[in-house]
């Protein structure tokens, strides 16, 4: 094979490969958000706000507070961060925790509006419940207003509510 062809060859696979890279990325921005976007609204479910009322019971107590979160939920712990709470009550009540479900998600909403010190925070959560400014009592108050959000969001978005908005 003389070079001529050969580079001709490669430059044809180059090209094929490149098109089929190109097919495999959406054009727009309706594609399926990304499981790790900060910004993420989950649809909600009855079963959110079960998980949020169990985080508030896991912290039924400063005791049972743990104000230096990591991130990192042992399953054998015995205080709990608002994070750690939260990811306990999900794998107790819906089974299946994700980082970014809609009991977290609401929660760090409500973290990103009532918190002074939110624009320094790297990890809303961990950063909100480290915040030394942050007390007890405002860790169940995200909670209960997490709790409220969510369930103002299931009445708003029942095929019900949605029937009563059109009449």
């Amino acid at each position: 094979m003389n070079q001529k062809v050969r580079h001709g060859v490669i430059l044809t696979v180059i090209l094929l490969f490149a098109a089929v890279l190109r097919a495999q990325v959406p054009d727009d921005k309706t594609a399926k958000p990304s499981d790790d976007d900060p910004e993420v609204r989950p649809p909600v479910t009855k079963v959110d706000v079960r998980i949020l009322q169990r985080a508030r019971e896991i912290l039924s107590s400063p005791s049972k507070w743990n104000r230096a979160d990591t991130r990192v939920c042992p399953t054998e712990a015995k205080t709990f961060s608002l994070y750690c709470a939260l990811e306990k009550a999900t794998n107790e009540i819906g089974g299946n925790f994700k980082h970014r479900g809609a009991a977290m998600q609401e929660t760090r909403f409500v973290v990103d509006e009532i918190a002074p010190n939110r624009k320094n925070y790297e990890h809303r959560l961990m950063d909100y419940n480290n915040d030394p400014t942050t007390t007890f009592a405002d860790i169940q108050r995200v909670l209960r207003l997490a709790e409220d959000r969510i369930a103002k969001r299931l009445k708003q978005e029942s095929p019900g509510a949605q029937s009563n908005k059109k009449k």
